[in-house]
């Protein structure tokens, strides 16, 4: 297969499905969707990496149902917002992105990324998009660093596991939407991401690498961290 070139995918139509239908458990009463970073909802700095890539033609938000309208008021503040559909959600995350899928309208790539992960960066985009060109997809993951052991029932640990070979998941997970169309309608167990719905077809997913600053914001604690990753990235660009 010819190699793509990079930052391209071949005017094939790409088309990305932010998912932001989650309920917030873990964030002690905040909703992390509209929470206030430097000055602008999280969401906002989400969407703002598809919007500014020349690669990404169209946008669905999917969201509960009782934020559409709170979305639809902030989102209107992008200068490109009419790349931008809003999307209510289901009960599952697969069937949130299947009512995105539908939302989007017809395309040849699918770029899925967690609405929660606002550090992403266009260059982790662009390189993810031409992975998924060159070898038919594309999931963006990082080596697992730490020590990692197994525990029994009661906490205590049983033995150990070998770090190499395993990678933590991230988004933007990057798949042809024919592939993603056939995993919504055929897999039906409760998935943590698309990858594993995909995997569930007997097809091989190709992970890519990602960043540890490229996190999901699912505690306080986390919006702490993206913060700092966000204002350095400020602070930079002011002084280029």
């Amino acid at each position: 297969m010819k190699e793509p070139e990079r930052g391209t995918t071949q005017n094939q139509l790409v088309g990305a499905l932010i998912l932001a239908a989650g309920q917030s458990q873990r964030m002690q009463g905040i909703d992390k969707t509209f929470v206030n970073v430097l000055g602008r909802p999280l969401i906002l700095h989400t969407l703002s990496v598809f919007l500014d890539s020349d690669d990404v033609d169209k946008v669905v938000l999917v969201l509960p149902e009782s934020n559409v309208e709170k979305a639809r008021a902030v989102v209107g503040e992008l200068k490109r917002v009419d790349k931008v559909s809003l999307c209510p959600g289901g009960e599952r995350r697969q069937d949130s992105a299947a009512r995105g899928l539908e939302a989007l309208g017809p395309c040849e790539w699918v770029v899925v990324h967690d609405g929660a992960r606002p550090c992403l960066t266009a260059e982790i985009l662009s390189s993810a998009l031409w992975e998924a060109r060159r070898s038919g997809n594309a999931v963006v993951a990082v080596p697992v660093a730490d020590t990692v052991k197994r525990a029994n029932s009661e906490g205590f640990v049983s033995d150990a596991v070998s770090r190499d070979g395993l990678w933590a998941m991230q988004t933007p997970q990057i798949f042809p939407m024919h592939v993603l169309q056939r995993a919504y309608r055929e897999v039906n167990q409760d998935v943590t991401d698309d990858a594993s719905m995909v995997e569930a077809l007997g097809i091989k997913v190709k992970l890519t690498p990602g960043s540890a600053t490229n996190l999901k914001v699912t505690t306080p604690g986390d919006l702490e961290v993206a913060e700092t990753i966000l204002r350095s990235r400020e602070s930079e660009s002011g002084r280029q």
